[in-house]
């Protein structure tokens, strides 16, 4: 089961590497909890797609350098990795987008539910990303 776990968080990570949004979101359960970093709680497919929407009009990112860990039951898998960003547009409430690069380490934990996440909580350091775009 834990093979299994952290096999499914390897999918997910290159599905957003790859840009592939529906591959991405079918990885999902459709009551998946989302755990904003620094910020609220989201529940539902419909809710994690309209934020990836979002976050893939304002920022271009790879994630690299991926460690992930998971139980032995598989239900609980976490990732650690690297943020290797573009700030493309500006986001509601943050600076002002002027093409800004940025590399920030990150993690994230993971509920695994019937071979699919059903909750995702993201960690990084607002204040460092700040600090890299020239806030």
């Amino acid at each position: 089961m834990r093979t299994e776990a952290i096999e499914l968080v390897r999918r997910y990570y290159a599905a957003f590497n790859a840009g592939d949004m529906q591959r991405f979101l079918a990885l999902l359960t459709d009551d998946v909890i989302h755990d904003i970093n620094q910020g609220g709680r989201e529940i539902g497919k419909p809710a994690f797609e309209t934020f990836m929407q979002r976050m893939n009009r304002h920022y271009r990112e790879q994630l690299v350098d991926l460690t992930i860990l998971a139980n032995d039951e598989g239900t609980r898998a976490a990732a650690e990795f690297t943020v290797l960003g573009t700030y493309l547009s500006t986001d509601q409430g943050l600076p002002e987008a002027r093409g800004q690069t940025y590399r920030l380490p990150a993690g994230a934990f993971f509920d695994i539910r019937d071979g699919r996440v059903a909750r995702i909580s993201n960690f990084y350091n607002l204040q460092d990303w700040l600090r890299q775009v020239g806030a």
